[in-house]
């Protein structure tokens, strides 16, 4: 994507099935589970660059000794620096006492992060507020170890305000307003709860403070606890927490929005945010693993006991398709072939916008996440060239002549690497001028393959946020192969509205797309539709969401795709460039035809999935017109 935005967080869980001395017996190691989720993490790595954190949970540790360990970190390399920090006591341990490596009960005993559940979280902020404060894991204490409570999650709420307000009511003083807080103060109060109705019960039937403290772990309810937290939340999430004695559990948005998989043999239970994660790390098929279906939690009791609950109701699901696009590594199976199909997809409209003059057109992409819709587009001109080339060579009734023989057969379509991305380039330069500059040299090119006044460039990007890197860096490099035509081909279709369940993506403003349409609108003297759009918006602020309508879907009714995509190619054209430049969209239908289970199109359609989007997308509205640079929700 040539323009960045941060997204999806990743989360990873591992529940030891068997006690550590069967790691050490077979795998040669009690640091079986700290060595997988290392893998687990750095293979989602894309997940989170702004953070990362860990937490384990030892399972019956006498009283008096810790059972939770945790650490966090900032930044890029907080994976290499969490488990630096973790691998120094082991390596010190080596040093000093090297046979209790391999004494799996002293080192549960004796050293932190060694316990049989592990959790594990890569951060992406959708926040300014980017600080270790606000790194998952989450940690609820209490001296009760069934009251503690660890989680970790891939989410963001659209209605904080209204479960703050919930809180608020039940007695609480949440310390942030942030849907991270509220979403742990409203699981761990219904913990408490459950906590309660236990111990009354079991006292009542003549046991001891000791002997409750083992039943209720026993006896606790977890599907029962995330139903009745569950109940109001409005947003997309895959959450995993951890109670103190060793339940644990993952929960995912019953619209199917965020993504949660997992594995089970008889000696682990494994859950992430993407599949290949888990394929990797544990060399298993890609059958074996499963996705958690939306509104059910996966439970893993202490016992090791494994279900899967509902705990709401699933609705018509509407996985992010983003995630298949452009989130996700590509090296899952059926995203690798999704990404493909997009791009072969486009061949007729790129055909169509090149005059179908293969033989001047120089096809590319822009690195790097672009590669595989780009092998797709080189699939489908090929198959284009040998159809044309069949019908001409096999299926003519009259004689072909000699040269157009030659030139039919040597129809041969130029696939470059045409554009290269440098290194990150400081731009230490304080003057807005040569900060600019330094902007406009992010990608470079290879020169001496572009036939100057003759070709066509196409290049295939997976998406066009805001065409600011297009305008500023990409185009301009372009522009000096001296091209006839530069033609820009998003695998995406026009990202329209905000996101508001991760990506963060959140103000109108930021979106090419939104400043076509309004330049559209002032053009042609529609000026009224903006102010009308802005006055439905306030009025619906006092509304129930779910009485909320998308109304800024109004914005883009007056125009065609094709309008659109015109004027966003005249917005994102440098001035002081040469080449003509045309841009070419995705269609959703094609986008739908190419990722079926994935039909989370919001940013492109409108259709949010949940009540709370159709609010936050007029508040996004209102923001702009107000001239406010703030997101429509409260997130972490």
């Amino acid at each position: 994507m040539s323009d960045s935005i941060k997204h999806e967080c990743g989360i990873a869980l591992i529940r030891l099935l068997k006690p550590l001395s069967f790691y050490q017996e077979k795998y040669g190691t009690s640091l079986y589970g700290l060595d997988k989720l290392y893998l687990l993490m750095e293979k989602q790595h894309n997940r989170g660059q702004d953070g990362a954190g860990i937490a384990t949970i030892k399972l019956d540790i006498k009283p008096g000794h810790r059972y939770i360990s945790r650490y966090r970190a900032l930044g890029k390399n907080a994976i290499s620096e969490i488990f630096a920090h973790v691998q120094e006591k082991f390596a010190n341990l080596q040093k000093t006492n090297p046979e209790k490596l391999a004494d799996s009960t002293w080192l549960k005993e004796n050293m932190s992060f060694t316990g049989e559940v592990l959790m594990g979280h890569l951060r992406y902020s959708t926040q300014s507020n980017n600080s270790l404060e606000n790194c998952h894991p989450f940690l609820r204490q209490n001296n009760w170890k069934t009251r503690n409570l660890v989680i970790s999650g891939n989410f963001n709420m659209t209605n904080v305000d209204e479960l703050l307000e919930q809180l608020f009511e039940l007695g609480q003083h949440p310390k942030e307003q942030v849907d991270t807080v509220t979403v742990l103060e409203k699981i761990g109060h219904f913990l408490d709860t459950e906590n309660d109705a236990l111990f009354s019960q079991f006292k009542k039937e003549g046991y001891t403070n000791v002997e409750i403290s083992e039943l209720i772990a026993k006896n606790l309810d977890v599907a029962t606890i995330l139903r009745r937290s569950a109940k109001t939340w409005d947003g997309g999430y895959a959450i995993n927490g951890i109670l103190g004695h060793g339940d644990a559990f993952v929960m995912r948005d019953p619209a199917g929005i965020r993504p949660a998989f997992y594995y089970q043999d008889d000696e682990v239970v494994v859950v992430t945010s993407e599949r290949p994660a888990i394929q990797t790390a544990f060399n298993v098929s890609i059958d074996d693993v499963k996705e958690i279906d939306p509104g059910h939690a996966l439970i893993i009791k202490k016992d090791g006991t494994v279900s899967i609950e509902q705990f709401i109701a699933p609705t018509v699901k509407k996985a992010c398709s983003f995630e298949r696009i452009y989130f996700s590594r590509g090296s899952d199976a059926s995203i690798y072939k999704e990404r493909k199909m997009l791009g072969q997809l486009l061949c007729d409209s790129v055909l169509e916008k090149v005059d179908y003059d293969i033989k001047n057109t120089v096809f590319a992409f822009i690195p790097n996440t672009a590669e595989i819709a780009f092998q797709g587009l080189h699939d489908g001109i090929n198959s284009y060239v040998r159809e044309l080339q069949g019908n001409c060579l096999l299926h003519r009734v009259d004689k072909i002549s000699d040269e157009e023989m030659s030139n039919t057969i040597n129809i041969v379509p130029r696939f470059e690497k045409l554009i290269i991305k440098d290194a990150k380039l400081r731009t230490f330069i304080t003057q807005d001028a040569d900060r600019q500059d330094m902007v406009a040299h992010v990608y470079d090119t290879t020169y001496g393959v572009v036939k100057p006044g003759v070709d066509t460039i196409v290049a295939v990007d997976d998406s066009i946020v805001r065409g600011t890197t297009l305008r500023q860096s990409v185009l301009k490099i372009l522009d000096r192969l001296k091209p006839k035509k530069i033609v820009i081909v998003s695998s995406a279709p026009q990202i329209r509205y905000p996101d508001c369940y991760g990506i963060d993506m959140s103000r109108m403003g930021e979106f090419v797309a939104f400043e076509a349409a309004i330049s559209l609108l002032r053009q042609r003297n529609m000026d009224h539709i903006i102010d009308d759009v802005y006055q439905k918006c306030l009025f619906s602020q006092d509304l129930d969401k779910e009485e909320v309508v998308n109304y800024v879907k109004e914005i883009y009714e007056p125009f065609t795709y094709d309008e659109i995509s015109k004027e966003i190619a005249r917005i994102i054209t440098p001035s002081d460039i040469n080449a003509e430049v045309g841009v070419v969209y995705q269609t959703l239908d094609n986008l739908h035809i190419a990722c079926p289970d994935h039909l989370g199109d919001w940013y492109f359609s409108g259709d949010y999935p949940t009540p709370g989007g159709n609010k936050v997308v007029n508040r996004a509205y209102m923001n702009w017109m107000e001239g406010k640079n703030a997101r429509a929700y409260f997130s972490a």
